[in-house]
């Protein structure tokens, strides 16, 4: 028992260890000692920017898609080397209605009657595209005017295949926002050094450009298209890279409850993304084999991982002081949530707000499993 319980514990010890800090310490040190620069150009007149295709994919999109058509053609990016199209999946409110009222002819509206989910959206808007370079952005993010060109300036280097830009959070009014915050600023910067050491696995949806050429469609009701696009680029021989002055704006959930479903659904989308591409598994087929597994595939044993950590330490605390210190520090953990939770003028207090935004976060990674074995049907918005 005693055996068992230790192997147990270090083993799951280990492996969060290598999740949080090992493998973020690792590329942030291969970003720093190999690091593979990206040849960015600016075009000139004798080199003219390439043509752009702006996919939104919108359902009930009313109470925002008006502002997004006007922040893309504030980009200051050429006016006649832009065309978008707007795929309203079946939307029963005005968004087609009013990007027709717009009257640009930039603009293409693809509206289906029945829901069928991003993916079979963005195989019909791609289809129907004529850029040579494809940007990919949702309704409800707000782009900076210079983030098109930044992106278009980094796929001058034909080596890259795709570039994500940059989400920023604003309004991050509560302590679980802020605690959130924190955490996408980790990830972020998991991703930064990712790009500089070769490539990251995955990109912002708000906001990443591609090659035209580099698309294939998507098998229908796929979630997590920003992680199976790259993904894919990468096993074709392109890198795919983070390029931080291209940004966009989005405000967080304030609450856990509001950020719930949409956490569930990305996450479980993770154990859909194997079903649906066995072959990422491998590591001969799959060039980004280590960084997947890394970075997205352990976060999802995270929490199983702390429960078995928790319970071996349970057990092995009572015959070594060296077992009781990680017991405490996880029942601590746990305190601090009930803390954050009962008195809430505590909850922007460093400690509660980041302790709390993690266990949530594990909370939803452990229930996204059950989601997903519940209901294989993730595909809807």
């Amino acid at each position: 028992m005693i055996a068992v319980a230790t192997l147990a514990f270090w083993f799951s010890a280990l492996l969060l260890f290598h999740v949080f800090m090992g493998y973020p310490l690792c590329v942030l040190w291969l970003a720093r000692v190999l690091p593979r620069r990206v040849r960015k150009e600016v075009a000139t007149p004798t080199m003219p920017m390439p043509t752009v295709t702006v996919v939104i994919a919108a359902h009930e999109a009313g109470a925002h898609i008006r502002a997004k058509l006007t922040n893309v053609f504030a980009l200051d990016y050429p006016g006649d080397r832009i065309d978008i199209i707007v795929v309203c999946d079946g939307c029963r409110d005005d968004t087609a209605a009013q990007c027709r009222e717009v009257s640009d002819p930039r603009i293409r509206v693809l509206e289906f009657a029945e829901r069928r989910g991003k993916a079979s959206c963005l195989n019909d808007a791609i289809a129907a595209a004529s850029g040579d370079l494809l940007l990919m952005t949702d309704v409800r993010q707000i782009l900076d005017p210079v983030a098109l060109r930044e992106l278009v300036a980094n796929l001058a280097d034909p080596a890259v295949g795709a570039v994500s830009g940059e989400l920023r959070l604003l309004d991050a009014l509560t302590g679980f926002a802020r605690g959130v915050d924190a955490y996408w600023r980790y990830e972020k910067l998991i991703r930064h050094a990712e790009s500089r050491s070769g490539s990251t696995i995955g990109v912002t949806g708000a906001l990443y450009a591609m090659r035209r050429e580099l698309f294939r469609p998507l098998p229908a009701g796929t979630v997590l298209d920003d992680v199976l696009i790259p993904m894919r680029i990468a096993a074709a021989g392109r890198r795919v890279v983070f390029e931080p002055l291209a940004l966009a704006w989005d405000r967080p959930s304030q609450h856990p409850a509001e950020e719930r479903r949409r956490k569930i659904r990305t996450l479980a989308g993770n154990y859909q993304l194997i079903q649906l591409a066995p072959w990422l598994l491998v590591p001969w087929s799959n060039p980004l084999w280590w960084r997947f597994v890394s970075h997205k595939l352990l976060r999802l044993l995270a929490p199983w991982l702390l429960l078995l950590a928790a319970l071996a330490s349970a057990v092995l605390a009572t015959r070594h002081a060296l077992y009781l210190l990680p017991l405490l520090a996880l029942c601590a953990g746990v305190g601090l949530v009930v803390v954050g939770r009962r008195l809430p003028a505590t909850e922007h207090m460093l400690p509660v707000r980041l302790v709390v935004a993690f266990w949530y976060l594990n909370l939803f990674a452990a229930q996204a499993l059950i989601a997903f074995a519940r209901n294989r049907r993730l595909h809807l918005w």
